[in-house]
């Protein structure tokens, strides 16, 4: 008996063991690395030398009406990939609101900044005084100085 030929024995037989749920070695996960560690083969074995076994054992696990558990986490990673786009969108579009009410308030403020150094040139500039504001003199808080 060649060595491909024992491989490919065992590998069957470690598949026979994972699908009736009687794994001896691997956990018994429907995965190629479960079933090489359970074949006691590396791992390339299986997709390299006989991919074949590989594909029967997925077609075997979906054939039993279940899903290779390699798959299932690629579709549960896709589904939070999916959740992240998503916030990412709602994200993006906060940010673009954002932006154009950061804009409109700058051109505001470069307007009014324009219309008061046109107003200094001009010598129209109006100083006025703010109210003062009223002392504070409990003692949570330091007396405030008068300005004049």
């Amino acid at each position: 008996m060649n060595p491909a030929h024992d491989e490919r024995d065992r590998i069957r037989a470690a598949m026979d063991r994972i699908l009736t749920g009687h794994p001896e070695r691997s956990n018994g996960a429907l995965t190629v690395v479960a079933l090489a560690l359970e074949a006691q083969v590396p791992r390339n074995a299986l997709t390299q030398r006989h991919p074949d076994l590989k594909n029967e054992f997925y077609d075997k696990v979906r054939a039993r009406g279940q899903t290779p558990d390699s798959e299932k986490r690629l579709r549960q990673q896709i589904r939070r990939l999916k959740e992240l786009r998503v916030a990412d969108a709602e994200e993006i579009a906060r940010l673009k609101a954002d932006v154009e009410a950061l804009v409109g308030a700058l051109h505001q403020a470069t307007m009014e900044n324009r219309l008061l150094r046109q107003q200094q040139a001009r010598g129209v500039a109006v100083v006025r005084m703010l109210p003062k504001q009223p002392r504070i003199t409990d003692a949570t808080h330091p007396a405030q100085p008068d300005f004049p």
